[in-house]
């Protein structure tokens, strides 16, 4: 058939077409999110960066998985909320400015307004209107208003405690920033245990809730993150009895699920840093104590080495009156329990080893159901399941259920012993012996003890031009004109609180500022979270699974509990995206492989870095960035655009021979984004789909229809919209299309239309793919077979071969084996 006349052909200049829309778009309105409107609403929102002064290409990957999605939902006719702010305060400025002598603030704000400089030249679709960063008093301000009202509410509280403490930031941890025994910012820098007196916020009065409400976050949130999240609050049901210290009396109360077994306890266990220690230790026994105490700071005790040591005391069991030898272990921990536990080494796994470690008696009280009690010596290991209960006195012979139940109850009856419930989360711990964060909105009277600044004195301006040393003790310290204020009692001479929060509480509930970023009256207008609430779909790492996740959703409950709120729960749906590495390499500054989005516009174009991040593998899995990879990706947005500049208002003609295979791929293609968007999130194929639909249209160019062409680009424009915004844009104009892109509808398909009339075989030859054929659905097995041993691409792979055999599979696949 006789070629189409068409149009010049264009070259694809990145620069020219990116930064064309760019400038037309700086202060376009078409990102706002309606304040009224009948249209159903979509928020969709990515975690916030801290503003480090740069984008990577790991921040561009998280950013486009929710801008692809922002685009995608405009066009199906959403009122989206896409808004973007700044996690401001932190470590990183305050060191920064002790290193170059930079204020804090100043360094922070040069950083935003570079990362912002980014964002917008990446055309990510944000609604920068309603723009927060945590470091301003407008903001800070309400971290300061909460802590009031948890004051209140008996949620906030200070006392001593012994704390983690990173001696290269200076400053205290919460056990949620502790990994590994070290700290969660300098992973080679074990953490210390202080004793200091601290702000805590009592998470733990939610801990139950947050457990229960994950019945409402299954299906939207990752198994995985639900499963850290549980790990980490750790249930566990049990009772609480109290043994007796043998000299004089004194209880020490222990806490286990295995009460049924008590009559096998024999010893019991201290922690290191127990009151109890204070007695029964002296000095070389107490700085042995200290000593474990450091060892295992911020470990999970499952991956310390037991150790141990006799204090030369006895405990008296409270059902067999026996005495039993008490010790000091590392792996029991004070916060957990009550501090103290009954090793049971006949059915404990942990006690076995540590008692046959130190040659501690092993007594066995649970007999399996069908079985014998276990004979010792010659135990080789802890029956640890439940079963019937013997050599317990009046108890013996019943189910261990059973048991555990009467002799909680027993205990309860005479006063030495109940059930309980105990978490392994503990409360968070806020306070930080740093400069740049939220002032703590206390003042401490010698006479009226801690008074709360009035609401009316709100914010606590966090002073400016200070000498930072991070030597660990606040620098507002010596700031005497900060420190020094009067009792908003008693009008007497007073202290203001000198530490500042932790960060996390500036994360905690920013999306819910994002509604009303602008209110001066209260956080936000509980109206405006009613209409935008939950969030729909959430984006971020799982690294935060039990950090910043579990903050919020606690603060959630905060506020609905304080009367701001519906919710229980923040975010309806949750996505974690997969780590990007570069070269096959984790990228970090150190190794020098940290890859520039600044860099990348400029060489590549914005466009081909999203493209990338998203075709190269799902989005919950690892992307490897690669340069060449990167390339193909900017040689197809080329290909794309030449085809369009030289089809581009081409004059009409008769429907051509491949019209409807065009359509049908067309539609297929259609078809295939629209399922992934709404289900699977399968963005990379998604863009593959696109490059097949390319293919196609460059084969079949000479033989499709004017019409046909016109329709293919225009729903080609609009289906790159999400992935492409700028090329997508430039191609839209190309036709002569007005408006944004990304406003129009999303292209519907044909489902008859899009029905395959032929399937794909995969020619193989000794395994490998050779080609692919298309053949009619349910084509003969003959016929399947001569086909694919005609297949071009096959050819040279055959010549001079023999065929041992040829193996297909309908619809499918031929796999023609050769010697």
């Amino acid at each position: 058939m006789k070629a189409h006349p068409q149009m010049p052909e264009k070259p694809y200049d990145h620069n020219q077409i990116e930064l064309k829309w760019h400038e037309r778009w700086q202060d376009a309105g078409f990102y706002r999110a309606e304040e009224h409107s009948a249209k159903p609403k979509f928020y969709v929102l990515e975690m916030l960066p801290y503003p480090s002064g740069t984008l990577h290409i790991g921040h561009i990957r998280n950013y486009s998985i929710g801008d692809a999605l922002a685009r995608y939902k405009w066009m199906r006719g959403y009122n989206v909320l896409h808004p973007m702010g700044w996690d401001a305060f932190g470590l990183p400025a305050e060191n920064a400015a002790i290193a170059n002598q930079t204020p804090p603030r100043e360094w922070t704000r040069h950083n935003i307004a570079a990362m912002k400089k980014t964002h917008r030249r990446f055309g990510f679709s944000y609604d920068w209107d309603r723009e927060v960063s945590t470091c301003e008093p407008e903001y800070y301000r309400w971290n300061q208003w909460f802590f009031l009202k948890m004051l209140e509410r008996g949620l906030a509280y200070r006392k001593k405690a012994l704390v983690n403490w990173c001696p290269q930031c200076a400053t205290v941890l919460a056990n949620e920033q502790v990994v590994e025994g070290c700290c969660w910012r300098h992973e080679d820098t074990p953490v210390e245990q202080r004793a200091l007196e601290q702000w805590f916020l009592k998470i733990t009065d939610y801990a139950d809730q947050l457990l229960d409400d994950m019945a409402q976050l299954e299906g939207g949130w990752p198994e995985r993150v639900l499963t850290m999240q549980r790990n980490w609050i750790g249930r566990s049901e049990g009772a609480e009895v109290d043994f007796r210290l043998a000299e004089t009396g004194a209880p020490i109360r222990v806490f286990t699920t295995r009460v049924d077994t008590i009559f096998g306890a024999t010893c019991v266990i201290l922690a290191p840093e127990h009151p109890l220690n204070e007695t029964v230790l002296d000095a070389d026994a107490k700085a042995r104590a200290k000593a474990m105490v450091d060892a295992r700071a911020g470990r999970d005790p499952g991956d310390v080495e037991k150790e141990g040591f006799f204090t030369g005391h006895y405990a008296v069991n409270p059902y067999s009156g026996d005495q039993v030898p008490l010790w000091i272990g590392n792996f029991v921990l004070m916060g957990y329990g009550t501090g103290a536990i009954m090793a049971v080494p006949a059915h404990d796994e942990r006690d076995f080893e540590f008692c046959r470690k130190y040659g501690i008696a092993v007594l066995p009280v649970i007999r399996p159901v069908e079985g014998e009690l276990a004979a010792e010596p010659g135990m080789q290991g802890a029956f640890c399941d439940d079963g019937v209960v013997e050599n317990s006195g009046e108890w013996s012979g019943l189910p261990s259920e059973e048991a555990r139940r009467r002799m909680a109850a027993f205990a309860d009856e005479r006063g030495f012993g109940k059930n309980a419930v105990t978490f392994r989360i503990k409360d968070w711990g806020i306070s930080r012996q740093r400069y740049w964060g939220t002032p703590i909105p206390v003042i401490h009277c010698p006479d009226c003890g801690v008074v709360p600044v009035p609401e009316d004195q709100l914010p606590v301006i966090l002073p400016e031009r200070i000498a930072i040393t991070g030597a660990g003790r606040s620098p507002l310290e010596n700031v005497l004109e900060f420190v020094n204020v009067p009792c908003p009692k008693c009008g007497r001479a007073a202290r203001r609180e000198t530490d500042t929060m932790d960060t996390f509480i500036d994360s905690s509930w920013y999306f819910y500022r994002y509604c009303d970023p602008h209110n001066d009256k209260m956080p936000f207008d509980p109206a405006a979270i009613a209409y935008w609430f939950e969030i729909d779909q959430y984006i971020g790492g799982v690294e935060h699974a039990i950090l910043h996740l579990i903050y919020s959703r606690f603060f959630t409950k905060m506020m609905r509990d304080i009367g701001l709120i519906r919710n229980s729960e923040p975010a309806r749906r949750l996505f974690t995206q997969g780590m990007v590495i570069a070269e096959g390499a984790k990228m970090s500054k150190s190794k020098g492989n940290v890859v520039s989005a600044d860099v990348l516009a400029e060489k590549f174009g914005t466009d081909t870095a999203r493209m990338f991040v998203l075709f190269a593998a799902p989005p919950e899995k690892e992307v490897d960035w690669r340069q060449e990879g990167a390339e193909g990706i900017y040689r197809f947005l080329g290909r794309v655009y030449r085809f369009a500049t030289r089809n581009a208002g081409r004059a009409g003609g008769a429907p051509g021979s491949s019209d409807r295979k065009v359509l049908r791929k067309l539609h297929q293609t259609i078809q295939k984004i629209t399922d992934d968007f709404e289900t699977r999130w399968h963005f990379n194929t998604c863009i593959a789909s696109v490059m097949e639909l390319v293919n196609v249209l460059y084969a079949e160019e000479e033989n499709i229809s004017a019409a046909v062409t016109a329709e293919a680009l225009e729903k080609l424009a609009l289906m790159l919209a999400p992935f492409a915004p700028y090329l997508s844009q430039e191609i839209w104009e190309e036709l002569g299309k007005d408006g944004p892109v990304f406003r129009q509808c999303w292209p519907s398909f044909d489902p008859e239309l899009a029905k395959a009339e032929e399937a794909e075989i995969v020619v193989q030859v000794n395994g490998k793919l050779r080609d692919r054929i298309y053949v009619p659905f349910g084509t003969g097995k003959e016929e399947l077979e001569r086909r694919a041993l005609a297949a071009e691409k096959a050819q040279p792979f055959l010549a001079g071969k023999q065929i041992v055999k040829v193996i297909s599979v309908p619809d499918k696949l031929v796999n023609i084996v050769v010697k």
